[in-house]
């Protein structure tokens, strides 16, 4: 809701060769690169940031292109200095929620405020994108617009080839969808569901359930889908980061978020320890680079590695303020990475969502983040 060999005296996460001998000292990393500013307020279009995707050109990397979310702002598209190159609205009662790519140039995006999916289509002449959603997509989870009235709509989105996950808001809902193209056009069916626990067996024998709002369950957000391993990565953001096995929908815990077990308060506030991990809720932004899987630590500003292949812990780091004046990234929701060479990124880019973008000029802002890989480490050998 909310890899290169690395010289340690550069302060540089040590992730050299393989995943299971990279260091687990915690570093701080600095942005190269920030997109302006957005401003959730009736002079900002009601602009919020919330999740990014990649796109790498298919012949001239330069032309390359991150697509961020802004929720009631629609889409923003940059380039690989953050600049802004393209605004697509939303619409009216349009919330942009989540987005991925697909395909190759198939962008995807969950409209939480109609339960649909939109599509677009990037020209790689151009670079630009064009809405190809059929003209009546379905409802995602919603019965009718009633139901998409309350809001329990669709809300984080990962998708590879024509199967596309999204979970619903306010629920451990997640609809497994398929990609459907009739007459050029974009639309989606459903294949199967599946619900996540919103109760658990504590060690104790007791049960333990999150402190969520009345009529809410703990719903899933950040989400990756690893095609290596045929798994869905799955943030339950009060509980775990799920990784589930996309044939058998067996469900093992990566890690559970540090309040995980913990007793709470009237205001949800843990009044004891709990039984978790590192990870302070909500867990969030899931995204694969190379060997690594990455996820964000909502609550304290803090991105943990592991290895993709066993899902060993690794290392973690932050993001702070870099003397280039860009700021660093805290409470950060989506996440995404790609190991393709890119110009100022010659071993990959990571882009992370900024909560609490400064100077906000004493409004709320946020923005995204653009992480030179190099300043990460490096799965390969590259210098």
């Amino acid at each position: 809701m909310r890899r290169t060999l690395a010289i340690a005296a550069a302060g540089l996460i040590l992730l050299s060769g393989s995943p299971a001998h990279a260091s687990t000292q915690e570093r701080q990393v600095t942005a190269s690169a920030e997109t302006p500013a957005l401003f959730d307020d009736e002079a900002g279009g009601d602009a919020d940031a919330d999740d990014p995707a990649i796109w790498v050109h298919p012949w001239d990397r330069t032309r390359s292109r991150v697509i961020g979310t802004a929720k009631n702002g629609g889409l923003r598209v940059y380039d690989l200095a953050g600049r802004e190159v393209q605004a697509i609205p939303a619409g009216v009662d349009g919330r942009f929620n989540n987005v991925d790519i697909t395909n190759g140039n198939l962008v995807v995006v969950t409209d939480r405020g109609r339960d649909q999916l939109r599509f677009y289509r990037i020209d790689p002449v151009t670079a630009l994108l064009t809405d190809v959603t059929v003209d009546s997509p379905p409802l995602l989870f919603s019965a009718n617009q009633d139901e998409v009235a309350q809001q329990a709509t669709g809300y984080g989105l990962a998708a590879y080839g024509n199967l596309l996950v999204v979970s619903r808001r306010h629920t451990t809902h997640l609809g497994f969808f398929e990609v459907v193209t009739r007459g050029g056009r974009i639309s989606y069916r459903k294949r199967e569901t599946l619900d996540l626990p919103s109760a658990f067996t504590l060690r104790n024998g007791t049960s333990w359930t999150p402190c969520e709002d009345p009529g809410e369950a703990p719903q899933v957000e950040g989400m990756v889908i690893d095609p290596k391993t045929n798994a869905l990565y799955a943030s339950q953001e009060d509980v775990a980061l799920w990784r589930i096995d996309l044939r058998t929908k067996h469900r093992t815990a990566v890690e559970y978020v540090t309040e995980f077990g913990a007793p709470y308060n009237a205001d949800c506030i843990p009044t004891g320890p709990g039984e978790g991990g590192r990870i302070h809720a909500d867990v969030e932004g899931a995204t694969i680079y190379g060997d690594y899987l990455l996820a964000s630590s909502q609550g304290d500003s803090r991105f943990f590695v592991y290895d993709r292949r066993t899902n060993k812990p690794l290392t973690s780091f932050t993001v702070t303020d870099a003397e280039n004046g860009i700021d660093g990234v805290q409470h950060s929701d989506g996440a995404a990475a790609t190991s393709t060479p890119l110009p100022g990124y010659p071993h990959g880019l990571l882009v992370l969502h900024d909560g609490e973008n400064t100077p906000n000029e004493g409004r709320t802002s946020t923005n995204f983040k653009f992480i030179d890989w190099r300043r990460l480490g490096s799965a390969t050998n590259k210098s």
